[in-house]
């Protein structure tokens, strides 16, 4: 007697797509594919939405952590059955976690609420409200299966070791109180200047900041500008997000050019006001950002998209005549096909022998050579007084001289329902060149952080970096730090989506995601518009 897979069959065998994993690249091309009218499979060997950029409890984030920083053994070889005219070939996983590290100082409080801890794998992530994402998010129609909120503050920490706020409009630096009045004057004709710059051209032709000055770093404008030092860091890593330090000539590659800084500094401005409910700039999604792809799932379901979880893929699918890749095999036996792959970036796939490497091809995405280093640290205490959700950078060179990149800090509280109400998730993520760096890097700044703590239960003028784990004990109830690798999406005869890069925002993700999806479907539009032009609004009148 033949055994039967416990795992029912799936009908049809043949789609124009199959997509492996359910991270948001994947899900976006997903659903963007089904809206075009093409036949998608979308597979994930695990029991949840989102792949790399999941959200989940807090005990299952450390399962995920502590397996995946660990190489998974080689598969067994797959049966190869020589009356077909093609042959499997076993995939391999990566691991692109490393480093991990994983405390818990008060297990009983963390039990009593563990169904209340929604955490991401890939924090901080914000979305601007003008932002790629949310505009794909409308055009998609996927605000339907979202709620947001906004990001109450953002903070600056600067030479003096101090909090500052930061302010993203004309009408936000009047109010500030922390500023001089030549400081506000300062800010308010740089911003003049910039809205100038982005108006029609036959509006102010005179007004635009010419080529020369576009093409040249944006930390040599901002010295024409005679900005003082405190008002160009705001500007360049606090509201421009600058990964580097944009004064280290040995930089090169990583400066940042007046063009893109002015860009950047338009999606700020234009991100302020653009929901009538939205308090600034910044928006969170209520659950957590895994709730980004499984809203893209569901479009795609709605489209027609077929999903089935809990199944591994153990090999592709060659054709023996020209060496193509024509579909994958399942971990339940059965051969699903299809001319065109994607693949989880956990993946590694043998090339044929007739494939040069020219044919394989990168889509954008800054910095794929980094590593982003990833802090994840839950609290009873809020980096500011009666502030839930806030962001907070450190600049290069702000925790110790030899910090090399800017260190993003996002604390999210329990009203976008992430954990218990009196507490806080804080993400922190920095790019870096190596482990050692980078978790040198984003242990200097809980520390400081915690220090911020007691300074502001003990109004202490001073703050002391050195933390030991009595103190550390005291303020946190669960830390976790680890290593992720990055790496590009790449297009071919199987291609691949992005890591989470280290950046705020998914732009640079969406333009990927965008590139690989025209490449695949040159003639297709990515997503048809529909008639959704506005979020929706939550019980708080928040936006969603």
């Amino acid at each position: 007697m033949t055994d039967l897979s416990p795992d029912p069959l799936i009908d049809p065998t043949t789609f124009d797509l199959i997509v492996v994993g359910t991270g948001l690249a994947e899900s976006i091309i997903a659903a963007a594919a089904s809206a075009a009218g093409k036949t998608v499979l979308h597979l994930d060997p695990n029991p949840y939405y989102g792949g790399h950029f999941t959200t989940l409890p807090l005990h299952d984030l450390a399962s995920f952590l502590n397996s995946a920083s660990v190489p998974s053994p080689p598969s067994p070889p797959s049966a190869t059955d020589d009356a077909l005219d093609y042959v499997s070939v076993d995939l391999q996983t990566r691991s692109l976690y490393s480093d991990v590290e994983i405390s818990s100082y008060a297990p009983e409080v963390l039990q009593e609420h563990s169904r209340k801890f929604n955490i991401d794998l890939a924090g901080p992530r914000v979305l601007f409200c003008a932002d790629k994402c949310i505009d794909a998010v409308l055009k998609a129609g996927v605000n339907q299966y979202l709620e947001f909120k906004s990001i109450d503050a953002s903070y600056f920490w600067d030479e003096t070791g101090k909090l500052v706020n930061v302010p993203g409009s004309r009408a936000a630096i009047f109010k500030d109180r922390s500023l001089s009045l030549t400081e506000k004057n300062q800010l308010m004709r740089f911003f003049k200047l910039v809205q100038q710059h982005l108006l029609p051209a036959e509006d102010n032709e005179n007004s635009k900041i010419s080529q020369e000055d576009l093409d040249s770093p944006f930390v040599e404008f901002l010295n024409k500008l005679r900005l003082p030092q405190k008002m160009k860091s705001i500007i360049l890593y606090a509201i421009s997000l600058a990964d580097y330090d944009q004064n280290d000539t040995e930089v090169g590659k990583k400066t940042l050019l007046t063009k893109e800084g002015i860009d950047r500094l338009a999606l700020y401005h234009t991100s302020i006001g653009r929901f009538q409910n939205a308090q600034g700039a910044l928006l969170y999604p209520i659950y957590g950002q895994g709730e980004l792809s499984q809203a893209f799932c569901r479009r795609a379901a709605v489209k027609g998209c077929l999903y089935v979880l809990r199944m591994p893929v153990v090999a592709l699918l060659k054709d023996k005549s020209n060496e193509h890749y024509k579909g994958v095999r399942l971990a339940s036996g059965q051969d699903i096909f299809s001319h065109q792959l994607v693949l989880d970036p956990c993946f590694m796939v043998p090339r044929p022998l007739n494939l040069s490497l020219e044919s394989l091809q990168d889509v954008s995405l800054r910095d794929a050579n980094d590593k982003v280093a990833r802090g994840i640290y839950i609290t009873k205490h809020s980096l500011v007084s009666d502030v839930r959700n806030c962001l907070l950078v450190y600049p290069p060179k702000a925790l110790f001289p030899e910090q090399v990149s800017s260190v993003r800090v996002l604390q999210i509280g329990g009203n976008l329902a992430v954990c218990p109400e009196d507490m806080f998730v804080i993400y922190i993520s920095t790019l870096c060149a190596n482990a050692n760096q980078g978790k040198e890097m984003v242990r200097a700044a809980i520390n400081s952080i915690i220090s911020l703590f007691a300074s502001e239960c003990s109004d202490a003028s001073s703050v002391d970096q050195n933390i030991n784990a009595e103190e550390k004990g005291s303020c946190l109830l669960w830390s976790a730090s680890y290593i992720q690798e990055s790496s590009a999406g790449q297009f071919g005869p199987v291609s691949f989506t992005p890591m989470p890069d280290g950046n705020l925002n998914y732009d640079d993700l969406m333009n990927a995601t965008f590139e690989l999806f025209q490449k695949m479907y040159p003639n297709e539009e990515f997503f048809p518009k529909t008639t959704s032009t506005a979020v929706h609004q939550d019980d708080d009148g928040e936006e969603s």
